[in-house]
């Protein structure tokens, strides 16, 4: 028998808060509110998605904002947190870095500083209950204003040793370069943040060079196009950039045909530092345990490279050195599981 992955301690730092909700909770909020589901969300579920176009991404935008309306209490908040911590410590991962955008829920709970305060004192509760670390990345859209990431930057600093750990940039990116974010990410960084914007998921190896030169991410979120770029792959393995690979939703969104069309060897074999990630479970129907499944038996890792994967998430989050030191021994100790 192999080892067992989900014994095996990580760090999660690519879950969006609306896409952690579990299916089921979903399904029984909607139905609490009596909101009606597509099918897509329902018995079609997961959806079956492709975001290589306008249109596509057009749709599954559509689903995440059915999504994201069914969360209209606080105590729907509290839920949606403790469940998703308790589906990381299920899955072994003992270090999460959730990313929020506030302005989506600030109109229902009180307005941005307010939504983030509810969202870092749910991380907290959860984070003790289910025995796991939890901090937050504030992210912008990439489809509104920069100014608007600019007050979402300043409010992150605000927050900055209350939970809140760095900043990103999501949602379509041929949407937004990233050059109009510049000053959003100084403003960060400047404070301390890390940066971590989304880029290389539906635009090439340009696209997270951008990041790297115009926001000077230390993370990149997706950035499996960069394999493309050799030179770029060396860029990025020299400084020690982490890209934040999520196969299940490359898939999902298009990106790839197949998971084994994600490039995950290339950029390992390259020294890319990587850290798996789940992106939204709630529409690509896969937890943070799944990557770990497919860089077993998809890309042929073994269980000395799965076990340095799980290293480089740690060393790309933000855990304090105590913790970090902890999780990489018990990495340590997991390689001595008889297997």
């Amino acid at each position: 028998m192999p080892r067992p992955l989900d014994l095996l301690p990580k760090a999660h730092l690519h879950l969006h808060f609306t896409g952690s909700m579990r299916h089921s909770t979903l399904i029984e909020l909607a139905r609490e509110q009596g909101l009606h589901l597509p099918d897509a969300l329902e018995q079609d579920w997961p959806p079956q998605l492709r975001a290589t176009d306008e249109r596509g991404w057009f749709r599954f935008q559509r689903l995440y904002d059915i999504a994201r309306s069914v969360l209209w209490q606080p105590e729907h908040v509290y839920r949606l947190v403790r469940e998703t911590a308790e589906d990381e410590a299920a899955a072994g991962s003992r270090w999460l870095e959730i990313q929020v955008d506030p302005s989506g829920f600030a109109p229902r709970f009180g307005g941005l500083t307010a939504t983030l305060e509810l969202m870092l004192d749910a991380a907290a509760q959860a984070a003790v209950l289910a025995g796991i670390g939890i901090a937050v990345v504030v992210a912008a859209n990439r489809t509104k204003h920069p100014l608007d990431a600019n007050t979402l930057a300043r409010l992150a600093v605000q927050y900055q040793g209350r939970g809140v750990v760095g900043f990103g940039l999501s949602n379509d990116e041929r949407r937004g370069a990233a050059r109009e974010f510049e000053r959003a990410f100084r403003i960060a960084k400047r404070a301390g943040l890390l940066a971590v914007p989304h880029g290389g998921e539906l635009l090439g190896p340009r696209s997270v060079a951008q990041c790297v030169d115009d926001l000077h991410a230390d993370r990149v979120g997706h950035g499996v196009r960069a394999a493309e770029d050799p030179w770029l792959m060396e860029r990025l393995a020299e400084r020690q950039i982490c890209c934040e690979v999520c196969p299940t939703s490359n898939v999902g969104l298009g990106v790839a045909e197949r998971a084994a069309d994600v490039p995950l060897r290339r950029l390992f074999d390259a020294g890319v530092p990587i850290a798996l990630g789940a992106d939204d479970p709630l529409l690509f129907g896969a937890r943070l345990l799944r990557q770990y499944e497919l860089a077993r038996e998809v890309y042929g890792f073994g269980d000395e490279e799965i076990a340095e994967l799980a290293r480089q998430s740690i060393r790309a989050s933000t855990a304090p050195e105590g913790v970090r030191k902890e999780l990489l021994k018990e990495i340590d100790d997991w390689l001595t599981l008889p297997e």
